[in-house]
């Protein structure tokens, strides 16, 4: 799976949220300020290149279709940013976010709570 652009994850979102949508579907999701409709069709083009999309022909008109799931890029974006910042430990990860204040003793506590109950 190849790493997407910023902009190429907002259509993914938006694609996601939908299942799957046609071109002015997808434009009147996105968050404002919302891209012209040739910039998306351009970014979905890309993301058929990179085989994340993929095209439904309804005549003259295209229907889009996720082919990752949202699931499945989170778990490899987050993969690779642990493997480049934090040495491939995502105990470093969790380390890192006490150390920033980001995730509290409570957080923590609900965690182990939730790793036991699995």
């Amino acid at each position: 799976m190849k790493t997407l652009t910023k902009a190429e994850e907002e259509v993914m979102k938006v694609l996601w949220k939908l299942g799957s949508g046609l071109l002015m579907e997808i434009v009147e999701k996105m968050p404002e300020p919302q891209p012209h409709k040739n910039t998306v069709a351009t970014i979905l083009k890309t993301l058929v290149d990179k085989q994340v999309v993929s095209i439904e022909h309804l005549g003259r008109i295209h229907r889009y279709h996720p082919l990752i799931s949202k699931e499945a890029y989170s778990d490899k974006t987050l993969t690779q940013m642990v493997k480049g910042y934090f040495e491939g430990s995502f105990s470093n990860v969790v380390s890192f976010l006490v150390d920033e204040k980001k995730l509290s003793i409570q957080d923590l506590e609900l965690l182990l709570k939730e790793l036991k109950n699995k």
